[in-house]
């Protein structure tokens, strides 16, 4: 992908613009077209063709159902998720713990709110988790699932790589996705501290906490989201305790 071939755009995406599903055991933000929400003008960013957030409360989840084609990271904010599938993976999705789940050929899974069924004591803390879905450079791939603790790397205050499938990321990034065309990174920021942006043809940031300013654009806070094209290095400065994810991206679907 040639960047200078694509025009230069920052879109701020505020988080009240966001597709809702709310029923009595989920509240779901959708940044792009997802469940009932179809929209043609919206269905993704780059790679990126879900950003959903997600509070799901104790007790329940989504039952077992099927994926194919998709490298879905999941990234959970406060409590914890239960993640079981078709391949024999189970555990515990907590903050701080990067993981991926690649469909590929196909795989069924279920994701809920009740890890007191794994051991320990029942509680009633909801969860509050980001799952983003980006499509696989290669379809048909072997279904797989990964995950690693980077909590101490959080703890630097700079943008720590999250899921990577690029070059540049071979043995720094927390975990791999299958397409060298994009990379995740998340990190933590006390206020004051600040990270810059990557420069890509694509970029999507997301504040699912806090409150940061981005340069040149001026204040976001919680749920807001900033979609770039053919942009990139600006500084993000936050102005209380925040967390973003940054997805830099080196190609688009079409």
């Amino acid at each position: 992908m040639n960047s200078t071939l694509l025009t230069p755009k920052i879109d701020v995406r505020p988080a009240n613009k966001r597709y809702p599903t709310k029923i009595d055991w989920l509240d779901s933000k959708h940044s792009f077209s997802f469940g009932g929400h179809q929209y043609r003008s919206n269905t993704h960013h780059g790679l990126l063709m879900v950003n959903n957030d997600d509070i799901v409360h104790p007790g329940m989840g989504f039952d077992t159902h099927p994926h194919r084609d998709m490298e879905i990271v999941t990234w959970v904010l406060q409590g914890s998720l239960v993640h079981q599938d078709s391949t024999g993976h189970n555990g515990v999705i907590y903050p701080g713990l990067a993981q991926r789940m690649s469909a590929g050929t196909g795989i069924l899974h279920s994701e809920k709110n009740d890890s007191w069924t794994l051991g320990g004591e029942k509680h009633t803390d909801p969860v509050h988790f980001v799952q983003m879905w980006v499509v696989p450079d290669e379809a048909g791939i072997t279904p797989g699932y990964e995950q690693l603790e980077i909590d101490n790397e959080l703890l630097s205050g700079g943008l720590v790589p999250v899921a990577s499938g690029m070059a540049k990321h071979d043995g720094n990034a927390a975990i791999r996705i299958k397409n060298k065309y994009a990379a995740l990174y998340a990190a933590r920021l006390q206020p004051g501290q600040a990270v810059q942006l990557p420069d890509a043809p694509f970029l999507h940031l997301f504040v699912p906490r806090g409150a940061v300013t981005l340069e040149g654009s001026g204040p976001l806070g919680t749920g807001d989201a900033v979609r770039f094209t053919a942009t990139g290095g600006q500084r993000v400065v936050a102005t209380e305790p925040a967390e973003i994810l940054v997805w830099e991206m080196h190609a688009t679907l079409g």
